[in-house]
């Protein structure tokens, strides 16, 4: 095993209530390695079939991202974890600067901020036929304003020891079908670097993480059949492959990397 040397750093993870998803799955994993962890979540309301919940697909990521952390912190509680979890929504600047009040309140630090929360149509209006500005702005207020409030307050608040994780897409520079999604991304992603260039008089690294076709519950098995075929490793990302780039990168082993955006998708959208 690796020793990341996170034990009692304290990382600020985005968008943690699904509990097959990248932000839960990383909290886990920092946990995993002795550090404290707060969780941030939203409540994302649709409509969903309640008897299709059992098996991956629309219907089970829609209650997920529906629900609260209930089971994510039940796992953390099992593994005897230090940890916080909030219910806040990260587009407000007020409740940004509340997030870190708290968090700071609760262990006095922030070292490591991963901006995984996210926003997207998902009833294919995100076309440049269909697109409609509430979609723009939903999508922009989460992926982009969200995720610069949270790095602005944690700079505000840097202890002596920072590292800043975007979450962004590998096809994010060529999304077509979701072309505000991807825009977004594609935004978070020069965000990155220019901001590492800004704090890098800090010590802070600032670098993004670019997933593939990850099963956060939502890839049912009609379309695995479609994405695997695409992805040349063969078979499909799994939110662990995601948490454990994301340690690396929180490490002191990782001290000269930032600026960077990094695939993880088994080849896909290179």
């Amino acid at each position: 095993m690796v020793n990341y040397g996170l034990k009692d750093r304290v990382a600020l993870i985005t968008g943690a209530n699904n509990p097959q998803g990248i932000g839960a799955t990383t909290a886990l994993a920092f946990a995993r390695e002795g550090a404290k962890v707060a969780l941030v979540y939203k409540r994302v309301p649709r409509p969903f079939d309640k008897n299709k919940t059992d098996t991956n697909g629309a219907d089970r990521y829609y209650q997920a991202n529906a629900g609260n952390a209930d089971i994510v912190e039940s796992r953390l509680r099992e593994m005897k974890a230090d940890y916080l979890i909030i219910e806040s929504d990260i587009t407000d600047e007020a409740a940004v600067k509340d997030i870190f009040s708290t968090v700071l309140k609760r262990y006095g630090k922030v070292n490591i901020l991963v901006n995984n929360a996210a926003e997207g149509d998902l009833d294919g209006n995100d076309t440049i036929e269909k697109i409609t500005p509430k979609v723009i702005d939903d999508t922009f207020a989460v992926n982009v304003r969200g995720s610069i409030l949270m790095t602005r307050e944690l700079i505000n608040h840097r202890s002596d020891y920072g590292r800043i994780i975007n979450i962004s897409t590998d096809a994010s520079q060529i999304f077509a079908g979701q072309i505000t999604y991807g825009a977004s991304k594609a935004t978070l992603e020069a965000l990155t670097r220019s901001i590492a260039l800004e704090v890098a008089k800090y010590g802070i690294t600032v670098n993004c993480v670019a997933p593939g076709p990850t099963q956060t519950g939502w890839i049912d098995a009609e379309l695995e059949k479609t994405v695997i075929p695409i992805i040349p490793m063969g078979e499909l990302i799994q939110p662990e492959d995601i948490a454990e780039t994301i340690l690396f990168l929180s490490s002191s082993q990782a001290r000269m990397l930032t600026g960077q955006v990094i695939k993880v998708s088994g080849g896909h959208a290179l």
